[in-house]
């Protein structure tokens, strides 16, 4: 196996191990530690620290187990353009996903779970796609719509106690990450746009 799917299994199976690692603790604690109360209160400047905290944070097993396989593939689909890209992606997707749901999101609600990270890395990948329209990236959106499309519904207000908010603004902000990475391979591919001077070249 060459070095760098090495290294990417291996960035993801320490993440998981953590995330697995923070549910055993907090199932040991029982209700003397409570890790979930760390997680996102929207609008309580306490809240904020659960941001960061979120992703590492399940309401149960069930939970995280039913995030820990489509996070692994998705993270292991971004890491895929690199390890520094995968950090970049995955702190925008928290930060701003976050972000959002503490400024928006349900009042005297507690916002945990990975999923927020996953619908982030499944709108990067297919937003990527379309912004970058090499064959590469459209192959790989295509394959992550084919498998994973229909988690696109979870955005939506269906099912009670589920954080249909971090499901969206997660979407928006990978959406966003790939904007952002994407416009600057774009202008790596095609170079910068001069104007061609009468009598001359040059550019301005």
């Amino acid at each position: 196996m060459p070095s760098t799917a090495k290294r990417s299994l291996l960035v993801i199976g320490r993440l998981l191990a953590v995330m697995w690692g923070v549910e055993l603790i907090d199932w040991i604690g029982g209700h003397w530690l409570e890790l979930d109360h760390f997680g996102i209160v929207p609008r309580r400047l306490s809240g904020l620290l659960g941001i960061p905290l979120a992703p590492f944070l399940h309401a149960g097993w069930s939970h995280l187990a039913a995030n820990s396989l489509p996070f692994a593939i998705l993270g292991l689909l971004v890491l895929g353009r690199g390890e520094r890209t995968f950090w970049s992606v995955s702190a925008g997707i928290v930060v701003w996903g976050g972000l959002a749901v503490w400024l928006l999101g349900r009042g005297q609600a507690v916002h945990v779970g990975a999923s927020g990270l996953i619908f982030g890395y499944f709108g990067y990948l297919v937003a990527l796609g379309a912004i970058e329209r090499s064959v590469v990236s459209i192959l790989r959106a295509l394959v992550v719509g084919l498998f994973y499309g229909s988690i696109i519904w979870g955005v939506l207000p269906n099912h009670r106690g589920v954080s249909w908010e971090g499901h969206l603004f997660g979407l928006l902000a990978g959406i966003a990450m790939a904007w952002y990475s994407g416009r600057g391979t774009s202008v790596r591919r095609n170079g910068p746009t001069g104007v061609v001077r009468p009598g001359g070249s040059g550019s301005r």
